[in-house]
């Protein structure tokens, strides 16, 4: 009976020990990301069609966010009033990078 509890202690301890390495990594690997790409994608069409020349429609919206992409109207399947003005309106209204934790949604 005690090399069951000396197994259970073991491997507690290793779990522990693996629990807290994952819990440092996940803060010091931390990556934030700029709430504005969700926006923007959300305003597309999200059809994915790859028309723009971009694998789909949330790598259009970082180029857009980025601004290594200007030319909104590479969307095919986008209409003027519906996707087009809102995404340069909501780009010109939130210039800066806003940057929100997974999780709280707060900046």
């Amino acid at each position: 009976m005690l090399y069951v509890l000396y197994a259970f202690l073991i491997l507690f301890g290793v779990a522990l020990l693996l629990g807290v390495a994952l819990f440092i990594a996940s803060k010091v690997f931390e990556v934030k990301e700029d709430k504005r790409i969700k926006e923007v994608a959300k305003m597309l069409p999200n059809y994915n069609c790859g028309a723009c020349g971009y694998a789909g429609c949330n790598e259009m919206a970082e180029n857009l966010v980025s601004g290594a992409e200007k030319n909104v109207t590479k969307c095919k399947p986008g209409k003027k009033d519906k996707n087009y003005d809102p995404i340069l309106a909501y780009l010109a209204s939130h210039p800066n990078p806003e940057f929100e934790e997974e999780g709280d949604g707060k900046k």
